[in-house]
């Protein structure tokens, strides 16, 4: 396979080869002042599957702004390895049942969510009760509801909130929406948004089931969303979408691939893809004198990036290193996460419209 178009799944595999209860009110000696005075930030995960083994682990360890500080997990067992193989201290291992009390250990600043998508609120309101600034991984829940209260939790405590959208980090990502939104080739009138690739889930992983928040359009949808967001700089206003099973075996309780369609009030049109079928990675915009595209569009490494004027140049990036690193910087700084939690919650309105529109077969208002 051509190294540009690696899935992450082969990424991973790489890598590794390389290397809510009662509410807590967040202690006063753990505020703003405290923070400013640590050259690093302690970052707790929760959840300790692939990405974080594979992926975060390694970005926290290069992090200049931040270190990996404990864990929360299921298992006391692989917990206690983290903490060997890590070099943080025992007590900074929680599991599900005493998450909360966290909110006693000042070796912990930041909480990164990365348990699957029905829990995200759940375990970031948890965290932001604890008096924990949080990163939660993408999507950022299962509707805007959820969403909305995870926001508010982390405006009631006083604590920074961001989903992990690393592709605001990544330079070709950043120049496709500087030149969309700068109009830099006229206004962008068209958009082709996709993310897919050729896989069969493992039976009974919570990735094929509807509670859980499986499925593309949650787990790979909203990359494409937020492609088409940004580069066009404002929000859709309408949503139309189809749905497809062909392994119907396999995918009982959600649909395998998804399309869907958005529009904007000014006539701009996006045509978006997700699916376990076929493998496709793009941003294409379309603008009055020229073109935007980024192709592949979502790698951890590889992305690429073209215009009108030529191929973009930028040299590969930790997009998850930096994405950390500018977390902890916001902390440090009392400044908000240009991937706040208000901008997760945008995506979950687009998300929410899309439902309801594979329910009416309608076109959908989008908020």
């Amino acid at each position: 396979m051509n190294e540009l178009f690696r899935s992450r799944r082969h990424f991973l595999k790489d890598t590794a080869i390389v290397s809510v209860a009662g509410m807590i009110m967040p202690n006063a000696a753990f505020g703003l002042d405290f923070l400013q005075e640590k050259k690093k930030l302690g970052v707790a995960l929760v959840g300790l599957g692939s990405y974080s083994t594979h992926i975060l682990r390694k970005a926290l360890k290069e992090a200049e702004l931040c270190h990996l500080a404990g864990v929360v997990s299921g298992s006391p067992a692989k917990a206690k390895e983290w903490s060997k193989e890590n070099g943080f201290p025992e007590k900074n291992i929680y599991d599900y049942k005493n998450f909360k009390n966290i909110a006693d250990n000042k070796d912990i600043d930041i909480v990164y969510v990365v348990t699957p998508n029905s829990l995200h609120a759940e375990h970031t309101i948890t965290a932001l009760e604890a008096g924990k600034h949080v990163i939660c991984e993408k999507p950022m829940a299962m509707n805007a509801a959820e969403a909305m209260q995870m926001v508010n939790a982390a405006k009631k405590a006083n604590r920074k909130l961001a989903i992990g959208y690393r592709m605001h980090y990544d330079p070709n990502f950043i120049e496709a929406k500087r030149l969309g939104q700068s109009e830099a080739f006229g206004s962008v009138n068209y958009i082709e948004a996709a993310l897919g690739y050729s896989f069969t889930p493992e039976v009974g992983s919570w990735k094929v089931k509807k509670a859980m928040g499986g499925g593309s359009l949650y787990n790979l949808g909203v990359y494409p969303i937020q492609s088409a967001r940004h580069v066009k700089g404002s929000e859709p206003a309408f949503a139309t979408a189809q749905v497809t099973t062909k392994r119907k075996d396999i995918f009982k309780e959600i649909p395998e691939t998804f399309t869907w369609q958005l529009e904007w009030a000014d006539g701009t049109l996006c045509n978006s893809y997700s699916g376990p079928v076929a493998f496709i990675d793009r941003l294409f915009a379309g603008c009055t004198d020229g073109f935007i595209e980024l192709d592949p569009a979502t790698q951890y490494d590889g992305v690429k990036g073209s215009s009108t004027n030529g191929m973009f140049s930028f040299a590969p990036v930790f997009q998850q290193q930096r994405q950390v690193d500018d977390f902890a910087r916001c902390v440090m700084e009392n400044k908000e996460s240009i991937v706040s939690g208000t901008e997760g919650w945008k995506d979950m309105r687009v998300i929410d419209a899309i439902h309801k529109a594979i329910d009416s077969g309608k076109k959908e208002r989008i908020g």
